[in-house]
């Protein structure tokens, strides 16, 4: 590691943690104009983002990227509005910094509460998608917080355009420069000084590749609100409509591929299986999608491949899925807690009761009832674009949006009272 990468990130942390002071005691008006002056700065410079992203792309492509990434590499107009949406969005939700919660009264006389407070300085360290640079600043900033931020090295032109936005946004709102800094080198040290960084950062967000977050959470010496991999089912159940079932299934998976709320394994139950699964099949590959099956999945659907234990394991980003076909509920929630990544997984039934298990039962950040496993997003949840899907059971789960990137303290409102 070169000492310059060193004392550049020491000085990215000593300006964060500064920023980080006025953040906290920013109020709701100028953080709000500050998202949309950050939003109609994206607005104006679409053009800028597209050049500069398109020399991503080339490289990533030189590179040898397959398309999966590349699609998550990608700005296109419609991505470059769906960031300033977002940003607008988090201007119109409420402000969690500040609330007080559950004020009463001791015998003592004092009056304790909560109060919602900015987690201080938050690294985010991702791939890929360099939308996330704009949602995680607006979440950040939002919620009170400086962040430093740390993209793909095949991002780096797309990232760069953006903060230029951001930190136009910044200065003409009020707010300090550095409460949003994006790390402008791509040398792989500078993500090892961010996760050993106690003095400066209070907790790391890692999204990107099962790799990535695995590296971080061995590593990191902050704190860690892991997003792990979207290895994620869709059960379709001997009592689900056939149509819905279809739908659902259909959507899951092809929706878009290189996401983690893409289903990459399919459950159907053996007494529906040869009703539902020629029809999927026959949709499924007029769009692309190789399929690979157990053996009697393989005995209804002709032609394609075996799956092998390391299928149920792998989260694919891409047009491929795993299929199996199960005797019971039971088993269908015993592969997913096996197999799953506890991150979303659904059930396709008609029957009340065993909806009710599948939701008690499953043990993942979100579990659904009779709805596309891509539902499960921040925006769609109307948290705003969020920051990233926890696996973690500790602080955040699910969706991060803004209560997610706060904390709590207590309270204690006295009128002179002395602990006898």
């Amino acid at each position: 590691m070169s000492l310059d990468i060193k004392e550049y990130m020491q000085t990215v942390g000593r300006q964060a943690r500064q920023a980080s002071v006025e953040m906290s005691r920013a109020d709701t008006n100028i953080k709000n104009k500050a998202l949309r002056a950050i939003a109609d700065a994206i607005d104006a410079a679409a053009g800028t983002l597209k050049t500069e992203n398109a020399k991503d792309l080339d490289a990533g492509r030189a590179n040898g990227l397959d398309d999966a990434l590349l699609d998550r590499l990608a700005l296109n107009d419609a991505r470059i509005a769906g960031m300033s949406e977002g940003l607008r969005q988090i201007a119109t939700l409420p402000d969690p910094v500040g609330e007080v919660t559950d004020m009463a009264y001791r015998p003592s006389g004092i009056q304790l509460g909560k109060m919602r407070v900015p987690l201080g300085v938050i690294g985010i360290i991702y791939e890929s998608r360099p939308n996330v640079t704009a949602d995680a600043a607006g979440l950040c900033l939002k919620s009170g917080n400086a962040t430093v931020l740390r993209g793909g090295s095949e991002a780096i032109y797309s990232n760069r355009a953006i903060a230029e936005c951001i930190q136009r946004g910044l200065v003409s709102s009020g707010l300090p420069a550095n409460a949003v800094q994006v790390v402008a080198t791509t040398d792989r040290a500078a993500v090892g000084e961010m996760i050993t960084a106690k003095d400066y950062i209070d907790v790391i967000i890692p999204r990107g590749g099962k790799s990535l977050i695995e590296r971080i959470s061995n590593d990191a010496r902050v704190p860690v609100i892991k997003h792990l991999d979207g290895i994620c089912h869709v059960y379709i159940d001997n009592q689900a409509d056939v149509q819905k079932a279809i739908n659902i299934a259909v959507n899951a998976k092809t929706h878009r591929y290189g996401v983690c709320n893409a289903m990459e394994t399919l459950l159907v139950h053996e007494a529906v299986a040869s009703q539902v699964l020629p029809e999927l099949a026959q949709q499924y590959l007029a769009k692309g999608v190789e399929l690979r099956g157990c053996e009697k999945t393989q005995n209804i659907i002709s032609g394609i491949s075996a799956a092998s234990e390391e299928d149920w394991d792998t989260e694919y980003l891409a047009p491929v899925l795993a299929i199996r076909i199960v005797a019971s509920l039971d088993q269908a929630m015993a592969h997913i807690n096996q197999h799953g990544s506890h991150h979303t997984d659904a059930i396709v039934t008609e029957d009340y009761s065993k909806a009710r298990r599948f939701l008690r039962e499953v043990d993942s950040s979100s579990v659904m009832v009779n709805a596309s496993t891509r539902f499960a997003d921040g925006f769609e949840y109307g948290l705003g674009a969020e920051i990233g899907i926890s696996t973690d059971k500790i602080h955040a789960r699910g969706p991060v949006g803004l209560e997610g990137l706060t904390s709590q303290k207590y309270i204690v409102l006295g009128d002179g009272q002395i602990r006898e």
